[in-house]
């Protein structure tokens, strides 16, 4: 299956079974909201979740394009990405846990073909807030599917407060071998699906207290997905990261760690730029400005004469067309421009400041402070130039 079936299929599995599909929002919330970007499917409808009836019913799916900066130093293994879609399914207030994972089970089994002797799952084995999750255990034992009792590992919260509760995460075998061992203790089995049990909200001092309503809120990695059902051993190898596989190699010779780096980091710059967002020293200007400029580090670190005019317009309407955004891909292509004429401009400076003899030796934290409040010099770019 290629992405477009898997999302189709998905979705229609879904809708069979009394869902709605709902548009997915934008990388950016809305104002106010004190989170920079989009980081799961639940974040938009957090809302409806705390018990605000939704236009559409108590059933939704959907898919959600997402950020997470906390994967950024991950970026590069099989698994990781900066920016992705997430495909996911909501119960609000309507059914429990073991249907939710009932279906789940239906539609990678039946639906996606996938042999039941290469999963194995973790629920949640309770502590001293709240009791283990036996429904979900007898369910998944029922279908004859192995069972991991974990607690910090199934225990589901998008931040210090708000909705939160148990999990239940589906893992596929991907070794070379008959299955073995257990997801906590053998990284060969990957999390393909995480359905949660969301019950409770908890306050600032960390107690919980009961949701106005029992909700489910399912998310699955689309690439990540797409990648072990296609038989890759990435997510960068899969259908969506063909014509980056295809392209970026002849403009830029890079060993593997740093080809995917540069295919994530592009992409999710121009989805970024896409969504509106424009490189600044704070915020998500900050996190685009840090995406690009690490890129930029990669290339230039084996041929300064390497740039980003020579991205072909291919990967840019690839990228904007996947993530479904109506932008001119001449915009996109000058906000990258003007970052690299930026960072080239930032480095040359630094590499003059630095040639002065004050700066010849150790550097210190009052010289990083001078450095970066002066000179506009942040610690990780004056690491970069000094001499080693």
């Amino acid at each position: 299956m290629n992405t477009e079936q898997i999302v189709r299929t998905f979705i229609e599995y879904y809708e069979e079974r009394g869902h709605r599909r709902i548009t997915g929002s934008t990388l950016l919330p809305p104002p106010g909201d004190p989170v920079l970007f989009t980081t799961s499917g639940m974040h938009p409808l957090t809302p409806y979740l705390e018990g605000r009836p939704h236009p559409l019913g108590k059933r939704l799916v959907n898919v959600q394009r997402c950020l997470r900066t906390t994967d950024l130093e991950e970026v590069g293994d099989a698994t990781h990405l900066t920016v992705f879609e997430m495909l996911g399914t909501w119960s609000l207030g309507d059914y429990e846990g073991p249907l939710s994972l009932d279906w789940g089970y239906g539609l990678l089994t039946d639906g996606f073909g996938i042999d039941p002797r290469m999963l194995h799952v973790t629920v949640f084995g309770g502590d001293d807030r709240t009791g283990p999750d036996t429904a979900s255990q007898e369910l998944w034992q029922d279908r004859g599917i192995p069972v991991e009792l974990t607690v910090e590992d199934n225990w589901w919260s998008n931040g210090p407060t708000g909705p939160c509760g148990p999990d239940s995460e589906i893992f596929l075998w991907t070794g070379d071998t008959p299955p073995e061992s257990t997801p906590t203790r053998d990284d060969r089995w990957v999390e393909v699906w995480n359905h949660v049990m969301m019950r409770h909200r908890r306050l600032i001092d960390g107690s919980l207290v009961p949701l106005p309503q029992r909700n489910i809120d399912t998310g699955l990695g689309l690439e990540r997905l797409a990648s072990l059902l296609q038989g890759r051993t990435s997510v960068f190898e899969c259908d969506v990261f063909g014509p980056w596989r295809h392209r970026v190699p002849l403009l830029w010779p890079l060993d593997e760690s740093s080809l995917r780096l540069v295919c994530d980091h592009l992409r999710s710059a121009m989805v970024v730029i896409g969504d509106g967002a424009r490189p600044g020293s704070t915020g998500r200007g900050y996190v685009l400005r840090r995406l690009v400029r690490r890129v930029l580090t990669v290339l230039w670190r084996d041929d300064p004469s390497r740039g980003l005019g020579d991205l072909p317009n291919e990967l840019i309407q690839h990228s904007l067309d996947r993530f479904r955004q109506e932008v001119d891909r001449d915009d996109v292509r000058r906000v990258l421009l003007d970052e690299e004429r930026r960072f080239s401009r930032l480095l040359e400076r630094g590499r003059q400041v630095l040639a002065r003899p004050r700066f010849r030796g150790p550097l210190d934290d009052e010289d990083f402070h001078y450095l970066h409040d002066t000179h506009g010099l942040p610690r990780d770019i004056v690491m970069s130039l000094r001499p080693e």
